[in-house]
Formats: C-alpha cells, structure tokens, sequence
C-alpha cells in the first residue's frame, strides 16, 4: 500500500500570502508533546519567550536567555510537520544593532530549524527587520504591547487608546515596509487593529486585537486553562487541565495510601506475559 504523501512545512512566504485569506492559527509551544498536538490545527507555532513565564516561573520575559529559547526551539522542532515554528529572539539578543540581531538570529535559525524569527519593536526596529530580512532571515514583528518593553511602557497596558493610535499604526506600518512578513499586534483597541489589519499588506496576528485581524494567536497553557491564577481579559479558556491535574493527582494519592494502586493489572507475575 502506498502511504501518503508527508505534509509540506509552511514557509513565512506562505504565511505571508494568507493575508485577507482564511485566518492564520497560531499557538506557543515550548515542548515536544505540545508541539505535536498543536502542529495538527496551526499555521504558525510560536516558540515564545513567554517560556520563561510559563515553564521557569520567571516573574517577566526578561530574564530569558538566547539558550533557553535555542534549547526549547529544538524540542519543538521534534513535535512539527506542518507548521511554521518562529522563535521569539529574547531581550538583549537584538536590541544592540542590526549586526548583534543577524548574529543571534542565524544562531536561532541554524541550531533549531525555525523558519523565521520575532522581535519586538517598531519604527525604532524597522532598520534591524530590514538588515536583517535583506539577508535571508525571516522576522515576524511584534508591536502594541510589547512584553520585554514593560517597564518602559508602565506595565502591561493596553497600547494605542485615543491620540497614541497614530503611534501604533506609523510602528505597523514601519516594520511592513521594513520587509516583516507577518505582525502581532498586542492589546491594542479592536478598531485599531482592524485600521492596521486593512492598512498593511501583510498579515496581522492578533492576540488581545480583534477578530479583524488575519490570524490569531495565543499562550498554549492560558487557553488550555493550566493556571488558576492568571486569565488576561483576552484569554478565552478552550479547557481546565489545572483542575482535571489536580483531581488525577488526588486520585492517586488517594489509592497510593489505600495501597489500591498499584492493582494486579499493574504488576509483574514470575512467569507469563510481560
């Protein structure tokens, strides 16, 4: 029987030409087994920076190191047939000069097989993207709330309310003419998102934007409900997995000390079937 034809990984070309298409679907994914599952549904699978937060208990996204996001780019890398994975070029790693960015972001490429890299930043970054998109690299932008910025933008606040929206869409449409190929826009007002998203000519990536824009992304464990303590207005939970861990967690403890597991089913005989 012949088998199937493997399926073509996606390419920021490709992305990059969904826009005004079917909406991009884009996840984070730090892990193997994650990136599996998400390579199933997803266009793009981020290889967020947001690990730090999310599987280090960091207190920001600032103290992610280029090997963290190197070490978990390539676990992800095992989990994807399909998807474009980007990984996110974490804070220090680019902000120096273009030559710094193009540095970092070939180490990236060349030891986890990303197919192209994110930065955050706007007008102020736009000559980085162009050096490095001129040189073959790949950048999908980041701008609105920008994470590794949070202590120069007072928090985690919404970008681009009132007169500060012409701010967002002149870093939109810098970092577009600059040669991105796809930009997330970060809480920012629905209305303005949808302004950028019909503006640019390349793909708008929302995540606390609008449903206007051409794909939507999110953090995997806030949709998936893996904590209890965290849910950003633009996080709609898809399930429970905290509470479902901690009623399987309870189950076995309670069978462990009632020494109902492990059963017979769970253990080995002297002789027959392993």
């Amino acid at each position: 029987m012949s088998q199937s034809a493997p399926h073509k990984a996606l390419t920021a070309s490709d992305i990059r030409a969904r826009k005004g298409g079917d909406p991009l679907v884009c996840l984070t994914a730090y892990t193997t087994p994650v990136a599996r599952i998400a390579d199933a549904e997803c266009d793009v699978v981020l290889v967020g920076d947001s690990v730090g937060m999310v599987l280090h208990g960091l207190p920001s996204t600032l103290p992610v190191t280029l090997d963290m996001m190197i070490l978990h780019g390539q676990a992800v890398a095992r989990g994807l047939d399909r998807a474009l994975m980007v990984v996110d070029m974490p804070f220090g790693s680019y902000e120096e000069s273009p030559a710094q960015a193009m540095r970092n972001a070939v180490r990236i490429m060349a030891e986890t097989g990303a197919g192209a890299v994110k930065l955050e930043g706007g007008t102020h970054m736009a000559g980085t993207i162009r050096f490095l998109s001129d040189r073959g690299i790949p950048v999908m932008a980041h701008i609105g709330l920008t994470p590794q910025a949070v202590n120069a933008i007072g928090g985690y606040r919404v970008q681009g309310k009132g007169e500060d929206a012409s701010r967002i869409l002149e870093d939109a449409r810098a970092v577009a003419e600059a040669g991105a190929f796809s930009v997330v826009l970060e809480k920012v007002p629905a209305a303005l998102a949808d302004r950028i998203t019909a503006d640019l000519s390349i793909p708008t990536i929302g995540i606390g934007a609008s449903a206007g824009c051409d794909g939507q992304i999110l953090v995997i464990d806030d949709m998936l409900g893996l904590f209890d303590d965290f849910r950003p207005k633009f996080v709609k939970r898809y399930a429970q997995l905290a509470r479902d861990a901690r009623d399987a967690v309870r189950a076995y403890a309670v069978e462990v000390r009632a020494r109902d597991f492990p059963a017979p089913a769970h253990v080995f005989a002297d002789e027959g079937a392993d």
